[in-house]
């Protein structure tokens, strides 16, 4: 069964950090780009970070870009985002993505 599972999620203060993780299972992993996506409360969905199969080759939102790190670990079937300097505008619903497929989310809430 094609499958991703994303976790890391929770409560965190405003300049605070998370690391998400995205189980990936059903499919050769190494073989596909993935991408982080997210939803803020009541808005669409937003193009966060992307990685290429081999991990050599990222590209972020000017959002997030010098707080967020994108990385993937293939032996794993794994693949992560870090994300620092958290502000209250990255709360939202964090999805991990591949061609049409995408995890059910792990929620993200910033705020003191």
């Amino acid at each position: 069964q094609v499958q991703l599972v994303e976790s890391g999620g929770g409560l965190v203060q405003p300049g605070g950090s998370l690391r998400l993780s995205c189980a990936a299972s059903g499919f050769t992993f190494s073989n596909y780009a993935m991408t982080w996506v997210r939803q803020a409360p009541g808005k669409g969905l937003e193009w966060v970070a992307e990685i290429n199969s081999g991990g050599h080759i990222v590209r972020y939102a000017d959002s997030v870009k010098g707080r967020f790190t994108i990385s993937r670990d293939n032996a794993k079937n794994t693949l992560y985002l870090q994300m620092n300097s958290l502000k209250p505008e990255d709360t939202g619903a964090y999805y991990c993505t591949t061609a049409a497929i995408r995890g059910k989310g792990t929620l993200v809430t910033v705020s003191s």
